[in-house]
């Protein structure tokens, strides 16, 4: 059975589309993806958040606040190419998140989640992260923004329509995002998850449970049931800053997500700000998939 679980970097940078999605299914729940920020100072000074993801032992890795027109990741060695050096560094799927809003863009320089025109989701920018060598698109939207389920959608159908057989779309939510009506129990629904796979969408985006309320074990997995139903993967998200929480509450986060069937578990980039805190990534892929498989991601040398 192949498994993104057991393979090396060398051929993880070889999958296409299809071979990534089966190889994610057939890990049966034990996928892990680190959300981080490269426009802020990286935690370890020198060594970028995505590479310190990656050692602790995550398969994909989420660049949060990238620009395709203006891209930055700091901690790198050079800022070019940042796509390219991060799959070498790393030896992981690295995808990005773009964000579909149709409002006026860079009106405060200071505030971190302000939208740029090149972290909108459009054709355009799709184009350029599928030259830079990303493997999947993260269309949510970031605190604040007002990205509603149904201009994801739009979004989504747009962007696929031209590239549908080449990048990986991941679609969903996992806080409100600024909009009132889609919070709670109304964040996402059977009929939200029928117009994501409608549109395109590969992978569906659902918040973790215990990160928003009423998100329960039942209702997670009830909406996952409903994705796995229509034939796609469904990706468990924590994104409310409990990716900063102690190392109890992760654990719990992370089993109750794995007993409601989540095939990736993705972890947010707010430890403090740019990344989630390393323990709470250890705790949480030992909580999923136990010793053996952690330590084996963790040490597997890149050059295999």
């Amino acid at each position: 059975m192949n498994r993104l679980l057991d393979y090396p970097s060398s051929v993880i940078k070889k999958l296409s589309k299809q071979e990534i999605i089966e190889a994610i299914a057939n890990s049966e729940g034990r996928v892990m993806m680190a959300e981080t920020i490269g426009t802020i100072q990286p935690l370890l000074n020198d060594i970028s958040n995505a590479e310190f993801v990656a050692s602790m032992g995550v398969e994909l890795i989420n660049l949060n606040v990238f620009d395709v027109k203006r891209p930055v990741i700091n901690g790198l060695p050079k800022q070019n190419e940042q796509i390219k050096q991060l799959i070498d560094l790393t030896g992981c799927l690295i995808g990005i998140n773009l964000e579909p809003v149709n409002f006026g863009l860079e009106k405060d320089k200071d505030n971190i989640w302000e939208v740029t025109s090149g972290r909108l989701a459009t054709v355009e920018n799709v184009l350029e992260a599928s030259k830079m060598g990303v493997k999947f698109i993260t269309l949510t939207g970031n605190p604040g923004v007002n990205v509603d389920n149904k201009t994801i959608c739009q979004s989504l159908r747009n962007i696929t329509s031209v590239f549908k057989d080449e990048l990986i779309f991941i679609a969903g939510k996992m806080h409100g995002a600024g909009v009132n009506h889609e919070t709670g129990s109304g964040i996402i629904t059977h009929d939200d998850i029928d117009s994501f796979v409608d549109n395109g969408a590969d992978i569906i985006m659902v918040p973790a449970c215990g990160t928003i309320p009423t998100m329960t074990v039942e209702r997670v997995g009830d909406l996952i049931s409903h994705i796995h139903k229509r034939g796609k993967l469904a990706l468990t998200a924590i994104g409310t800053s409990q990716e900063g929480a102690d190392v109890n509450t992760i654990r719990q986060i992370a089993l109750m997500n794995k007993m409601a069937g989540s095939d990736i578990h993705h972890i947010g980039d707010s430890g403090y700000l740019g990344m989630a805190l390393p323990e709470n990534i250890h705790a949480y892929s030992l909580a999923i998939r136990g010793v053996r498989h952690t330590y084996r991601r963790m040490a597997m040398s890149i050059k295999r």
